[in-house]
């Protein structure tokens, strides 16, 4: 019981941070979820929960979500993240790492040089990008921090970025989930904890959004520019080490 209570509480606070800046929860879920259930547990566990902690998102911020851009990156997206769950893991977690690490890096920098030049991700690459990050779903626990700075460059900030992130990423991790239950992974047990996991998320991300809303575009954009560099350094600092 002492583990649910510890789990439900660090899963408040991981769905505020995730309800303000679009992800971080399984950044700081994953080590609690392995402690408590083991890793084999962790992945399907945190993508059920992922599941409710992007619907929270998508009601919270209904009325701004870019549909456009939720259509371009989930219809690839989607298929792409099934693939990637059914797909044996081949190259080192290292090698992952590094190159998770330093596309967050260089994602900060064309973010910075994007905001110079004015110059905005179109639709086409939103999707490619969809498919991209929807396989790296299916590979590992969580790509959040990938699609930041992908939806940041297509022009989104504050609800609307929210929104249409979560729309998006909810349905890569509907079919994640999805393949994970045909390939047995996804008994009752753990989709209960995923389900208990995931309502801490929800009640979180509500806590989040009234700071949201007094938030200024410049402060938002110097939190993902934050999460960015943090994961990608964090990432590489993992892979080396």
């Amino acid at each position: 019981m002492l583990a649910y209570v510890f789990v439900w509480a660090v899963g408040l606070v991981a769905g505020c941070v995730s309800g303000i800046i679009g992800t971080g929860s399984s950044l700081m879920l994953l080590p609690v979820l392995v402690y408590c259930y083991g890793p084999k547990q962790a992945v399907p566990i945190m993508a059920v929960a992922a599941i409710l902690a992007n619907l929270a998102r998508v009601a919270a911020w209904w009325r701004q979500v870019d549909w456009k851009a939720v259509a371009a990156y989930a219809i690839p997206g989607a298929p792409a993240a099934a693939l990637g769950a059914r797909t044996l893991l081949s190259l080192p977690a290292g090698v992952i790492d590094s190159m998770l690490g330093l596309f967050f890096l260089a994602m900060l920098a064309l973010r910075r040089w994007r905001g110079g030049v004015g110059r905005r991700l179109r639709l086409g690459e939103l999707a490619v990008a969809g498919a991209l990050i929807g396989f790296l779903t299916g590979l590992v626990l969580s790509t959040g921090p990938l699609s930041v700075p992908v939806f940041s460059a297509y022009g989104l900030s504050g609800g609307a970025f929210l929104a249409t992130e979560a729309a998006s990423a909810l349905a890569l991790y509907l079919s994640k989930v999805t393949a994970f239950r045909q390939l047995g992974a996804l008994p009752a047990s753990t989709l209960l904890q995923g389900l208990l996991v995931g309502s801490s998320l929800m009640a979180g991300t509500f806590a989040g959004k009234s700071l949201v809303v007094r938030m200024s575009p410049a402060v938002f954009s110097v939190l993902i520019d934050g999460l960015m560099l943090c994961s990608g350094l964090s990432l590489l600092w993992a892979a080396w080490r």
